[in-house]
């Protein structure tokens, strides 16, 4: 093998040097890698390979050299984690170094520098000095193609970042060097690597360096000439992005304090821009900058920057929420830079201080009053100094205003400063310690000062102002005194209090204005979060008392003129705010749902049923989730369901005899459902045994079945059971359930699916098959089959084969029965095939095997494809067509479209067929659909070719379908599709789509109109197609 291996390996180094057609780039690529494995593997050495390829490198052809130089530059790429001797290492970065003066074979000798600079520890300093001064005095970097561009920024970049000492010394002449590289770069893959440049290169040499001082003025020319990002290149897998692009400029911008005086005015200009987006760019480069560049820098520019600045957030409406977002950060870091100088700009600004002054007298623009608040509000956050600035120059005048006549320009100023002064004390205090510093502070003694008289001012807002904006920040006022924690000595225990005394009076009296009632409980549920959050216990006891204890009595509170409904909104968003509260709410729930769902079934109180179903309501939506999203213990579902079967077994005999109004009954159910759904499986045991056992009495006293509410609870514990709950008695059940549904108790359909789906054993699904087949005299029976094979087919169960055949036996076998029964048998399908809410779903522990839908599909439609053709009957092939569009329709599309072939004139015969009858106008729509998915997936499209006339000649008569307009509105939409087909199969049938058409631009539907005129330009169109032979 040693032998071969150099015959080997010069075979490869002539492949790879070969410019020939004959050479693939792939083949070239291939032995370029076996070279390098060959001297990963020490099998040859650099040195001999060098000595091989001695010719390539130095030969007069050109082209040969050039690739001979790339190949040992690509070599020594892949050999980068491969130790060199330092002796090679200096031979070999010389010979690169003295090739950058060959353009012709540039990119090796690029390729190779990089290559070798990247080897840190191995070059010397010498080294590196010798290809920095080749590259200076042989590239024009700009003259270059992109590709060695790049490798020139690349190769840069590595000078400075590994060998700073080298670059020093050259001082002006590299500054000078990078200045000439980077001047008129435009390819963002190159631009990328050169405001890198830049920012490193500044980095490198100190603000002091006459080097870069004597540059930075040309340097920021070139930066400038980008700003603002602007991309006009066209994407690519290996784009930069435009954000990516704009950042490394940023960097680059920030990168020394030397470009301050050339980027702040810039900067400023296309501040003053019409360009939302240059805007936007400019504030925040100006954001990074100023911090960057020192507040000794910035100092100077500030009248500059806050006139800008003003006028840029005065005018920023509603639209402008961007910029005027980045005009606030930058705002704050320049108050957070400088020792004072810029608030007292602010303070002493005459548009700021005449339009608060004429707050009571005029009426301000609000815009105009917007933009002041936030400053103001910004400006107040800043630092503790700028706080109380501004609260010494405004706030109690602000009070005073307000006192005397609420409006809602000085109440929103208040609000702002509030919200800016509680965020400050937060972020320097925080909830959980005193922090004397802040309340010792002239604001916070101001506050303290002036509490009293704005409370009192915020509280006569809510209560006189006619106006929704001045309530409302009345409101918010009120909650930001309340949110202050306890530690804050400028709004005392009484003034919480009181606050939370105004709030629960509003919930109570005030519900008639709805808008306030809404931010009143929003604003007391966040001051209950807080202080939970925040462990307050100085003011928990507080709103124990005054707002939960009183949210938990307005239930039983009869002579409260306040709406049921809100109530009970009122007391399930108190509940949430902590567990403490959750169970003292559902402690007062449970009583009132009891009281309420008694007074209804047995007094048949309308205003009881009422309020049981709002009561339900709340707990079904709020109550439920929450224990389930805090992950806490069953118990409360458990309890609720409990509760509800020791109402009824108080009096078995008085609710055997109880007829419950339907609405009622649905949200009871319902509840009972998802109560027992998010019960373990031991709990469930304890409520299925506990209802089984009331349903068992039921009996006695009856004789007979059970009363409809008392089974259809039942039902809901059956439908809600998990598969690992334990069944006691799943005969006598079964039994129950299906003699229920022989009754006429549809609900008691979905109880036996879900026991088959999750309780299966072979005896009992034989038994019921057997009791619901044997006679099947009437639609309740079918339904019930239905539910069954449903349960069966989605946990995989082999059974569900006779279920389907037993329905597909009685449609074919059938024809002079009653139609009702038979479209019940077609309908099955449907059941079997759709998703359902009410039962067999994941939230109430269904076992559902993946692809079920698909196996059903592949058993059904070739039974069902074959009984079609067969049938001689009008009525057996309307209900075997009705089935099979209900299976194709809730049928995965890829399922389908796997067999288009062979159904696509089976779909389009039942489109005819289930068109006769306004019965089938829905089933006919999904069917639609489906043919529609299919006639713009590619995948559909040799199907659809093939059947193209009868195709259209279907869809040209539903176009004009009178029962339904979404099927004419698909049926044209399917047409417009179609006009994408090959020319020469859909050009013979345009003038019969354009006349069909017709009669669709006169519907009476405007939307069917539209898509008739897209349809008639897409069909029109066709003809001005070539036909490609």
């Amino acid at each position: 093998m040693a032998d071969s291996t150099p015959i080997n390996f010069v075979k490869h180094i002539e492949t790879y040097v070969d410019s020939s057609s004959s050479k693939s780039p792939a083949h070239q690529d291939a032995s370029l890698d076996a070279i390098a494995k060959l001297l990963m593997n020490d099998m040859i050495t650099l040195e001999s390979l060098v000595r091989e390829m001695g010719m390539y490198l130095t030969t007069t052809d050109n082209i040969i050299r050039a690739r001979g130089i790339l190949l040992l530059a690509e070599l020594l790429t892949r050999l980068s984690s491969k130790s060199l001797e330092n002796a090679t290492i200096h031979s070999l970065i010389g010979f690169f170094a003295e090739r950058l003066s060959d353009w012709r074979a540039l990119r090796g000798a690029l390729v190779g520098c990089l290559a070798l600079m990247k080897r840190k520890g191995d070059i010397s300093k010498s080294d590196a000095t010798a290809v920095a001064q080749s590259f200076m005095q042989n590239l024009q970097v700009q003259s270059l193609g992109q590709h060695d561009r790049k490798l020139c920024f690349e190769i840069l970049e590595c000078l400075i970042d590994c060998y700073p000492d080298t670059v020093m010394t050259m001082e002006d002449d590299f500054v000078y060097v990078i200045c000439e590289a980077i001047d008129g770069e435009k390819d963002p893959q190159c631009l990328l690597l050169t405001f890198h440049l830049v920012e490193i290169v500044a980095h490198l040499y100190p603000d002091s360096s006459n080097s870069l001082a004597s540059y930075a003025e040309d340097l920021f020319n070139i930066l400038g000439s980008y700003f603002p990002i602007h991309f006009t290149h066209p994407k690519g897998e290996d784009d930069v992005k435009r954000e990516e692009l704009s950042r490394a400029l940023m960097l680059a911008f920030a990168s020394t304090p030397l470009f301050e005086p050339f980027a702040i005015p810039l900067l400023l200009e296309k501040l003053s821009s019409s360009l939302p987006s240059s805007k936007v760019e400019s504030l925040k480069y100006l954001s990074y900058c100023t911090v960057k560049y020192g507040p000794h820098r910035m100092l100077q520019h500030f009248e500059l920057l806050w006139s800008s600045l003003k006028d840029t957030i005065f005018s920023s409406g509603q639209s402008d929420n961007k910029i005027a977002s980045e005009s606030l950060i930058l705002l704050k870091n320049l108050i957070q830079q400088d020792d004072g100088k810029l608030v007292n700009l602010i303070l002493n600004d005459a548009d700021i201080t005449s339009t608060l002054k004429s707050l009571n007298t005029t009426v301000p623009d609000q815009q105009r009053i917007n933009a002041i608040g936030r400053i103001l509000h910004v400006s107040a956050t800043s630092s503790i100094a700028s706080c109380n600035a501004i609260f010494q120059s405004f706030f109690s005048d602000l009070v005073t205003q307000v006192s005397d006549r609420p409006n809602f320009g000085c109440l929103y100023i208040c609000v702002e400063l509030l919200s800016a002064c509680r965020s400050l004390f937060m972020n320097h205090g925080g909830p959980t310690s005193l922090n004397h510093n802040n309340n010792e502070q002239p604001w916070c003694i101001m506050l303290h000062s002036l509490c009293d008289k704005l409370t009192s001012s915020l509280v006569k807002s809510i209560k006189e102002s006619s106006e929704d904006a001045c309530s409302q920040s009345g409101v918010e006022g009120l909650k930001i005194l309340a949110l202050f924690p306890g530690s804050f000595m400028g709004v005392s225990k009484v003034i919480f209090e009181s606050i939370l005394v105004e709030f629960v009076s509003i919930i109570v009296f005030k519900f008639d204005n709805g808008v306030l009632w809404g931010s009143v409980l929003k604003a007391l549920s966040e001051i209950g979060s807080f202080i939970e959050e925040s462990h307050d216990f100085e003011k928990i006891p507080s709103f124990d008392v005054i707002v939960v204890e009183k949210m938990v009595g307005l239930l039983s509170d009869d002579d409260s003129s306040m709406p049921f409904s809100l109530k009970v909104k009122a007391v399930s968003e108190i509940g949430t705010i902590n567990l403490k509260y959750m169970m003292k709410i559902v402690e007062e729930l449970n009583k009132s749902v009891i009281t309420s769902l008694h007074k209804s079934w047995i007094d048949g109180n309308s205003k009881s049923a009422e309020h049981a179903m709002l009561l339900l309501e709340c707990y079904d939506n709020k109550v439920l989730p929450w224990f389930q999203n805090v992950n806490i213990s069953d118990d409360v579902a458990t309890n609720f369901a409990l509760k509800i079967w020791e109402q009824i077994e108080e009096d078995i005999t008085l609710f055997s005899d109880t007829h419950v109004e339907k609405k009622l009954l649905e949200a009871t159910t319902d509840t009972m459902k998802n109560a027992v759904a998010s019960c373990s499986s031991e709990n469930q045991t304890k409520i299925l045994d506990k209802s089984f056992t009331i349903l068992s009495s039921t009996f006695k006293v009856k004789k007979s079945n059970p009363v409809n509410l008392i089974i259809s609870l039942f039902d809901s514990v059956i439908i809600a059971l998990h598969p690992k709950t334990h069944v006691k008695n799943p005969k006598i059940i079964l039994q129950i359930l299906t003699e229920s549904l022989t009754n006429g108790h549809i609900p008691s359909s979905h109880a036996l699916g879900s026991f088959f789906n999750k309780i299966p054993s072979k005896e009992s699904i034989d038994i019921s098959f057997i009791q619901l087949t044997k006679s099947c005299s009437n639609v309740n029976e079918i339904v019930g089959l239905s539910w069954m094979g449903k349960g069966l087919v989605m946990r995989g169960d082999e059974k569900v084969k006779d279920v389907i055949m037993f329905f597909l036996d009685f449609l074919i076998s059938n024809s002079s029965q009653d139609q009702e029964m038979m479209r019940a048998v077609a309908d099955s399908f449907s059941v079997m095939m759709s998703d359902s809410e009410k039962c067999l779903n994941k939230k109430l522990h269904a076992v559902i095997k993946p692809l079920y839908k698909q196996r059903l599909f592949s058993i059904v439609v070739p039974i069902l494809q074959s009984s079609i053709v067969k049938s001689d009957s009008v009525i057996t092939r309307s209900m075997l067509h009705r089935a099979l569009a209900h299976v194709i329709s809730n049928a995965p599309l890829s399922a389908v479209l796997g067999e288009a072939k062979k159904l696509i004139a089976l779909m389009l015969d039942g489109l005819t067929i289930l068109s006769e009858d306004v019965e089938n106008r829905d089933i006919l729509y999904n069917l639609l659909l489906v043919l529609s998915g299919i006639l713009t997936d590619k995948n559909g499209e040799e199907a659809i070719v093939e059947n193209v006339y009868i195709i259209v000649r279907c869809l040209s008569k539903l176009v004009a379908y009178p029962h339904m307009m979404l099927v004419r509105e698909t049926a044209i939409q399917c047409l417009t599709a179609m006009s994408e087909l090959p020319y020469a199969r859909v050009y013979p049938f345009r003038q019969e789509v354009v006349q069909a058409l017709s009669k669709a631009l006169d519907d009476s539907k405007r939307s069917v109109r539209q898509e008739a005129v897209k349809c008639r330009q897409a069909w029109a169109s066709i003809s001005s197609r070539s036909l490609h032979i």
